[in-house]
């Protein structure tokens, strides 16, 4: 199979397949020498980017987007919550002044009510739910509730318990007064959850039992979660489905998730253990490879992931310490930080600098399994799993690129090249690679597309052959022990 010719149409393939995955960007405005809206607008469409959120309703922001084809989500501050909870008319006087005038030309698809309204120091939260029911009742009186959705950004200090992923839990005394009410309205009116997830904080806080490459999507050897039988290849996926896993414990797994924040500083102050260029590249630039090109994660692959980066620009007037200032992607003269990709084209030519195998196809999930009996002498092989044709070529197109596995035995007229389909290249691969790393735990897994299997394979003479040299005492997935509390 000539691997190369083929990789650029099979990419195509499976972005396309994966599409319903969605980057957005955050629009925060605390600094004084940001570019005027218009030049934001400019900047965020040049870069391929489909969805924003902003702070506020300013009407120079809101009047710049419209036209442009971005999809918008706006917000209604903590100190508003109150006299939008007290008095509908205050919610259908809001909505009509900074939702309905501006829509649809500007193309705004929700409102954020609040902000991480449980660790407002104001005390907010008793007016959280009632504000969101009488904006959802004027979105009805304006007609814009079929366009518009209603929810909150929720932060994962909201959770009880987030270790292991499968014992997520929301904070006792929040459950009955806020999130039952909250899930209902969301389900009611075909809403979704925001939640603000940052790894960085958990790294940062526990950098010396969190591991950065488990941090970063990078390659590791994954964190077992004995709950439900998954093992973890990222800390962002970790987190998100310890919110799952809390959403499924109230019986409100129907309801979606889109992830309103997440970043990781570019610079921070010398106790910010991880704020650094490099990190800050790889965290968002293998998210992005992870959200365009994956599906879900390891508890709910099927979920198609929204995600906004945080933020847009280096804010100079936030508080706080130095990394507060500085996850911007850009600085306020437009110039990219680091570069970062943010379409499915721009990720044809992204490479971090430690390409993940992990995660780099599919949701990041395998099962924690033990290879099936009957070996050959202890051998253990790596072979393609029945994960479908176009996630089995980005593997393959991986493995024989920048993985550096042998694949010149599957090339036409090699004596792999028969059986001539994607599976038998890809195992032949696969185990290439395994072999070659000396078995080492992770490296059978290429995203969730390959698995470990000691004897039993269809093609025992091809994939003999893609042993290579290496021989290491690794038995594959299963083995490694992670890296301590996820968070």
């Amino acid at each position: 199979m000539a691997v190369a010719p083929l990789l650029s149409l099979f990419l195509l393939a499976i972005f396309t397949f994966a599409d319903a995955g969605s980057i957005g960007v955050n629009y925060g405005r605390i600094a004084n020498n940001l570019p005027s809206p218009s030049k934001v607008v400019n900047l965020i469409k040049s870069q391929g980017i489909h969805r924003v959120k902003v702070y506020d309703t300013d009407p120079a922001v809101l009047k710049s987007l419209a036209g442009s084809g971005i999809k918008v989500t706006v917000d209604l501050p903590n100190e508003l919550l109150s006299a939008a909870a007290k008095k509908q008319s205050f919610a259908y006087k809001w909505v009509e002044r900074n939702v309905a005038v501006y829509h649809p030309h500007t193309q705004i698809e929700a409102i954020a009510v609040g902000n991480e309204v449980f660790v407002d120091p104001k005390n907010t939260t008793g007016f959280l739910v009632p504000a969101m029911k009488n904006l959802h009742q004027a979105l009805v009186k304006f007609n814009l509730h079929s366009d518009i959705k209603i929810s909150s950004p929720v932060a994962l200090s909201a959770l009880q318990s987030s270790y292991p992923s499968s014992a997520g839990s929301f904070r006792t005394e929040l459950i009955e007064p806020v999130f039952k009410p909250m899930f209902e309205l969301l389900r009611q009116t075909g809403s979704y959850l925001m939640v603000n997830a940052y790894p960085y904080f958990a790294y940062e806080s526990n950098s010396d039992v969190i591991s950065l490459d488990y941090a970063l999507f990078r390659e590791n050897p994954g964190v077992p979660d004995g709950g439900n039988g998954l093992r973890y290849f990222s800390l962002f996926d970790a987190q998100i489905d310890a919110v799952f896993a809390a959403m499924s414990a109230m019986k409100y797994d129907d309801i979606p998730l889109v992830v309103t924040e997440t970043g990781w500083p570019s610079k921070g102050d010398e106790n910010e253990v991880g704020a650094s260029v490099e990190n800050a590249a790889a965290y968002n630039g293998n998210l992005v490879k992870r959200i365009l090109t994956g599906a879900g994660t390891p508890l709910r692959p099927k979920a198609d992931l929204t995600v906004f980066l945080f933020a847009l620009f280096n804010e100079n007037n936030k508080n706080g310490p130095s990394s507060e200032r500085n996850y911007g992607l850009f600085y306020p003269n437009q110039q990219k930080v680091y570069n970062v990709p943010f379409t499915a084209e721009d990720l044809k030519d992204y490479r971090d600098k430690q390409s993940p195998v992990t995660g780099d196809v599919g949701g990041g999930q395998v099962r924690v399994s033990t290879p099936t009996n009957g070996s050959v002498s202890g051998q253990t092989w790596c072979v393609a799993s029945d994960v479908g044709k176009e996630r089995l070529q980005v593997a393959l197109d991986y493995a024989c690129g920048e993985g550096g596995a042998d694949c010149r035995s599957i090339q036409p007229g090699s004596t792999c090249y028969d059986p001539n389909t994607v599976e038998a290249h890809a195992s032949f691969a696969f185990n290439s690679y395994y072999q070659k790393t000396g078995r080492a735990a992770g490296s059978c897994y290429f995203g969730g597309a390959a698995h470990t299997n000691m004897g039993n394979v269809s093609s025992p003479q091809a994939i003999e052959e893609g042993e290579g040299e290496g021989e290491g005492e690794g038995e594959g997935e299963g083995e490694g022990e992670g890296e301590g509390s996820i968070y």
